[in-house]
């Protein structure tokens, strides 16, 4: 019994730790970073100790958070894709934060920070937030003396300069993410007034402009399915262009060595356009207590030091989410086609704030698919997704 009043203090400590069970989705190269966190964080205090999991990429992360919702064994802190945050707010599975939000850092830039509120209350805490960027290829574009395109109509012009017999100039996925930043850098949305807006001016114009290119042999569609390819076409010199958000290169970068030089420009954007925010938020889940809350807290406070933040970045391409790690990143920032497409977070805002359109997207993917890889008329598709839609709306 000698050893007991040693283990006392231990055992007490134990017992007042806040246990917080953690699903994220933070693969390669990101992982590291955020581990590193979790490890320092959990060294550093006595309150709290996350039990990290990783549960795969947002749809797998998705499908496991239902299923353990159903079976009502859901983590207390879960890593949401920003379209997932709205439905999980109004069917009160998320827990709204803003109580326990006082004294917050001065700089943090207002647009992620947005991204995690819904209808005015915050929900989510940004952890990893981008914009997306027009990917090309260096050697190609100078090969046939072309400059980065600034407006759509030059994306078109450079796709059918790029074509050849054996490549094309443009790789286009058909998933809504895709599309709809398209649709936002028209001026337009996939929803008004908490409804579909599929047939909207900017979304016909935007599968038009698409369908175009497909249709003159100037761009390859890919599906949901075929993203892999879709990757393969533009590393294989397969397609010269591309769209993807800014965290897609350093992925790419971590597993294999291009064979030319990649550029990257903001996206288009007309007068009034803008370019969506994606990426996720950390969501504390209902049946977890105000401890719990508190320690989410304390835990995203300490990702948001300026040098696990400017470390953050270099790895993975995500935006910076307070102007203190500028101080660290005038190097990493001094790359001016990097510059030019961070800059894009004052135009940017979440791409989906409405809880239903994760009920409805499935129908628009659909649609796009069709038009694009079947040769439906794109207003005819759109038709077809917005009537689906709204049938389940009803």
């Amino acid at each position: 019994m000698r050893g007991l009043p040693a283990l006392l203090p231990v055992l007490s400590l134990a017992l007042a730790q806040a246990v917080i069970p953690f699903w994220h989705t933070a693969g390669p190269p990101g992982d590291r970073v955020l581990e590193e966190a979790i490890r320092s964080f959990n060294a550093g205090q006595n309150a709290y100790r996350l039990e990290a999991r990783y549960v795969g990429d947002y749809r797998e992360a998705g499908v496991k958070l239902l299923a353990a919702l159903r079976s009502g064994r859901p983590p207390a802190l879960f890593h949401a894709e920003l379209s997932f945050l709205p439905r999980l707010a109004k069917e009160g599975l998320a827990l709204p934060l803003d109580a326990y939000l006082q004294d917050l850092p001065q700089d943090l830039y207002p647009a992620p920070l947005k991204a995690g509120q819904v209808q005015g209350r915050t929900y989510g805490l940004p952890l990893g937030v981008s914009v997306p960027a027009l990917y090309y290829n260096k050697d190609a574009f100078r090969a046939k003396g072309l400059k980065p395109p600034m407006t759509w109509a030059e994306v078109e012009r450079a796709a059918e300069a790029l074509t050849s017999r054996t490549a094309k100039g443009m790789v286009i996925a058909t998933d809504v993410w895709s599309f709809n930043a398209i649709v936002m850098s028209l001026g337009g949305s996939l929803v008004k007034d908490g409804l579909p807006a599929f047939t909207s001016k900017e979304a016909v114009e935007a599968l038009e402009m698409l369908y175009r290119m497909v249709q003159k042999g100037h761009a390859q569609a890919r599906n949901l399915a075929e993203a892999q390819f879709a990757v393969a076409d533009f590393l294989r010199t397969k397609a010269f262009m591309g769209i993807g958000p800014t965290t897609a290169l350093p992925v790419v970068l971590a597993q294999t060595a291009l064979p030319f030089q990649v550029g990257y420009a903001p996206l288009p954007r007309v007068p009034g356009g803008a370019v969506p925010l994606s990426g996720a938020v950390l969501v504390v889940l209902k049946g977890a207590g105000p401890e719990e809350a508190r320690g989410a807290v304390a835990f995203w406070r300490h990702f948001l030091e300026p040098k696990r933040q400017a470390d953050w970045v270099r790895t993975t391409w995500y935006l910076p989410l307070r102007r203190a790690a500028e101080a660290e990143l005038k190097d990493f920032l001094q790359d001016p086609e990097r510059r030019a497409v961070f800059a894009q977070v004052e135009a940017a805002r979440p791409w989906s704030q409405d809880p239903e359109l994760v009920v409805w997207y499935g129908y628009l993917e659909e649609a796009l698919e069709k038009s694009l890889k079947q040769g439906v008329k794109p207003r005819v598709a759109l038709e077809e997704a917005q009537k689906k839609a709204l049938a389940a709306e009803r």
